[in-house]
């Protein structure tokens, strides 16, 4: 009973300074109706501040994301700034269409505002890489975008990028979280009703002219695009892009082009969740166009698909990894090519066999964004950063104007993109990828994988003997300490599994790669199979070992 009045008592607290009128009337009604569960579940933390910033459901209580969270976020953020010596320092915030995006895009400036620092907040809804350029452009001290990218509707997030424009990595998460955790009560937080600025187009302007950057002038522009923004506010920089460079006009798939926060066409909206890209290609199939192009809510992500004998074929984000590089190696790129460890093999090849650096790193941007010399990152789930001078992040608005430039110059060659995977196959072997990815609602599923895995690694997967077993918590030579497995197998396929829970959602993931030797291009068809096959076994064997 003491227990239910604690919480009780916890609920009336959080509610008596809830500034949000649907929040508050929210936490008031499960106060009202006792419901002792669900207020437990709102209050059993806080939503944890950490390298991806923060995401969660929108809700009342501290474990969702809501104004008094994102206030305390931006309060602990602004501490931790005029603590490293940025007092009066500009700070830039972007927010996407989502719900409550623009009611904490407009707390954070007003929290910044209060703490002395300047801030700045884009016009209007806006991709997230124009929020990174934006950093940089105007010499900001850090930047903040209002973002839950791909996650599912009820979702959102809060992503924190330093005035390098690439988002912050430990130790900073920690001390930025440690400020949090000495926020008070929000009167102890100063929010002004005005006092930032409202940036107009000019920095949209200026990051739609840093693109000319991207492409080669004088290039072919003749592909003709399909192009989805997934309910997403990618769709008003895409089109002004590809007009700038002399693209054809993408067809729009209409029912997905205009910001809509409640998504309601897919499942989740996320171009690499099955049935997201039907829309796409139904829409392709009407107006046979060369390729199709899609973005996730925030523009952060590019997809890419071809057609093929049975229909359109969504690409691997590690082939149009593979496609960007040996296109930037064509194009005579200098520089480092860096990948994470979860991304295909074949990207070390290429840039071996051009003579330019090359790095693996932990999972996300803000590693690959780090690299020294960087010229090229990209990530496989469908994460590419063309332009690290001009964006540091994955970029998915400049990434579907290479790729628009690339199908270009192999359409005038009478070839395409599936032309291009097939001579990168013959040159360094089919590197065929796979993932068996599995979204619970109960986190503890996620830690019981693991632990059954640590607890006992599995001796073979698919008939082959696991030859190496690292657990990555201990780091490597190279790489700092991470929640991850990883196996190499026996043989000449170089087979290599990695296991790591998902940084932004309830997700266990599992990375797999086989290499298949391919000598000429009637031996491309059967690597396919026998690479499937190989595949198939070891997320068979892998799903027992882990008991998902």
């Amino acid at each position: 009973m003491q227990e239910q009045d604690d919480l009780i008592t916890r609920a009336q607290a959080w509610l008596a300074e809830d500034p949000d009128p649907e929040t508050a009337a929210e936490l008031a009604a499960l106060i009202d109706a006792g419901d002792t569960a669900e207020l437990a579940d709102r209050f059993a933390g806080t939503l944890q501040f950490g390298t991806a910033g923060l995401r969660g459901e929108i809700g009342a209580g501290p474990m969702r994301m809501n104004r008094s969270v994102v206030i305390r976020a931006a309060a602990g953020l602004a501490a931790y700034l005029k603590a490293q010596g940025h007092a009066g320092g500009l700070v830039v915030v972007g927010y996407d269409a989502r719900y409550k995006s623009a009611d904490f895009a407009r707390d954070t400036a007003a929290v910044m505002t209060g703490a002395g620092l300047r801030a700045a907040v884009l016009p209007r809804p806006l991709p997230t890489p124009v929020l990174a350029y934006a950093i940089r452009h105007l010499g900001a001290v850090a930047g903040v975008e209002v973002t839950a990218s791909h996650n599912p509707p009820r979702d959102n997030g809060y992503k924190v990028y330093l005035g390098d424009g690439s988002q912050i990595v430990s130790p900073a998460d920690a001390e930025i979280a440690a400020e949090i955790a000495r926020v008070d009560t929000l009167a102890s937080v100063p929010r002004p009703e005005s006092g930032w600025e409202e940036l107009g187009d000019g920095v949209l302007e200026a990051y739609l002219a840093r693109t000319d950057a991207v492409l080669t002038p004088g290039s072919a522009r003749g592909v003709r695009t399909v192009y989805t923004a997934m309910h997403g506010v990618g769709k008003d920089v895409v089109m002004a892009a590809f007009a700038r460079h002399g693209f054809p006009e993408p067809v729009l798939v209409a029912e997905q082009a205009e910001p809509d926060p409640a998504f309601p066409t897919v499942a989740f909206p996320n171009p690499e969740e099955p049935g997201a890209m039907d829309l796409a290609f139904a829409k392709a199939a009407e107006v046979d166009p060369d390729i199709v192009i899609a973005n996730d809510p925030d523009a952060d992500r590019c997809a890419v698909a071809v057609p093929t004998a049975d229909g359109w074929r969504m690409l691997r984000g590690d082939e149009v990894g593979a496609l960007l590089a040996e296109h930037l190696v064509h194009k005579g790129a200098q520089g480092v090519f860096a990948e994470s460890i979860v991304s295909s093999s074949l990207l070390g090849r290429i840039a071996e066999a051009a003579g330019v650096g090359y790095e693996e790193t932990l999972t996300g941007f803000k590693w690959i964004a780090r690299v020294e010399g960087l010229r090229y990152g990209y990530e496989e789930a469908l994460g590419y950063c063309v332009d690290p001078e001009g964006v540091r992040d994955k970029d998915g608005v400049t990434a579907a104007l290479l790729v628009a430039e690339l199908a270009s110059e192999l359409k005038a060659q009478g070839r395409t993109l599936t032309d291009l995977l097939d001579d990168l196959a013959m040159a360094h072997g089919l590197h065929a990828t796979d993932q068996l990815s599995v979204r619970v609602s109960d986190l503890s599923v996620i830690a019981s994988a693991m632990a059954a895995l640590r607890a006992e690694p599995p001796v073979s997967l698919a008939g082959l003997r696991v030859v190496s077993a690292e657990d990555l918590t201990k780091g490597t030579e190279t790489l700092p300490p991470t929640d991850g497995l990883r196996y190499y197998l026996e043989g000449d396929h170089k087979a290599r599994v990695i296991v790591r829970p998902s940084g932004t959602e309830p997700k266990l993931k599992c990375y797999l790669e086989v290499v298949v030797p391919v000598a000429e291009a009637s031996d491309l068809a059967p690597a396919r199979i026998r690479g499937q096959e190989i595949l198939d076994a070891i997320k068979k064997d892998l799903a027992a070992a882990a008991g998902i």
